[in-house]
């Protein structure tokens, strides 16, 4: 599905938070605010992909001022109308290239949405726009799986992850592009439904060489939001980068967003 939303407009926004509700545990959140409010401490804080606000909205009653970046209007809208929706300020547009003022102590991208930028080009322009969103010292926080490619025989580009009596739900990938597609096939009033979202996997070198292009160095990397230490079998990754404090913003590769929508 694919509309003026992306792909998360309304038919996927009207059930999302539904479909990753074990994500919307205290168990998931509250580490994950924890160090998200720690590292923003007394500055602002600028979510890449806030979607229905999962992270923004206990963040911001946290104290922290908390701006985020979204395409999908229908999932902002979920967002406004939740309680203290209303304190996070919105503004729609290509988080890889839309600018908003100011600047952050922490910026943010968590439960695979670097992963929505379906290319290596969009993925640099992102930590470029997220750099010179940044002041000096402030921290890009990642949160994304590590590619699951030991799963894959031979001949094979599928792995499921969801079998239910309704619902069947299977990633596949192209190890030649790192392109892959989450696919989930629903069973509604006796009829299957099917729809699919590209993605493309990242690793985590690949994530630090665009850190790096956009003048930022590798502070922490640990399996989870409780600091688990990364090793070798982690199945997904938090990565913080910081920016030097001596160091302006990378101007190359970031485009200014005119004319862009808001929501106050």
């Amino acid at each position: 599905m694919h509309d003026e939303d992306g792909y998360f407009g309304e038919r996927v926004a009207a059930t999302y938070d539904a479909s990753a509700a074990d994500m919307f545990h205290p168990d998931a959140v509250d580490p994950a605010v924890e160090v998200l409010a720690e590292l923003a401490g007394d500055g602002r804080a600028l979510e890449l992909g806030v979607g229905t606000g999962r992270i923004a909205l206990p963040l911001a009653r946290r104290g922290i001022q908390v701006h985020g970046i979204d395409m999908s209007r229908a999932m902002v809208a979920r967002l406004r109308d939740k309680p203290g929706g209303d304190a996070v300020g919105v503004t729609i547009g290509d988080f890889a290239t839309t600018r908003v003022a100011g600047t952050f102590a922490v910026v943010y991208l968590v439960f695979n949405t670097i992963n929505n930028l379906t290319t290596q080009e969009a993925q640099v322009a992102c930590f470029r726009n997220a750099a010179a969103h940044m002041r000096p010292g402030g921290r890009f926080v990642v949160e994304v799986g590590v590619p699951d490619l030991r799963r894959l025989p031979p001949g094979q580009q599928a792995v499921p992850f969801h079998i239910s009596p309704t619902r069947w739900a299977f990633d596949t990938y192209d190890v030649v592009t790192q392109a892959m597609s989450s696919h989930y096939f629903t069973i509604a009033n006796g009829r299957a439904e099917h729809h699919s979202i590209p993605f493309r996997y990242v690793w985590p070198s690949e994530l630090d060489l665009m850190a790096q292009l956009a003048g930022l160095r590798l502070r922490d990397r640990w399996e989870n939001w409780v600091r688990a230490p990364f090793t070798g079998e982690s199945t997904a990754h938090i990565s913080i980068w910081e920016k030097p404090i001596d160091q302006e913003a990378p101007r190359s590769g970031v485009n200014s967003w005119a004319g862009q929508a808001s929501c106050p």
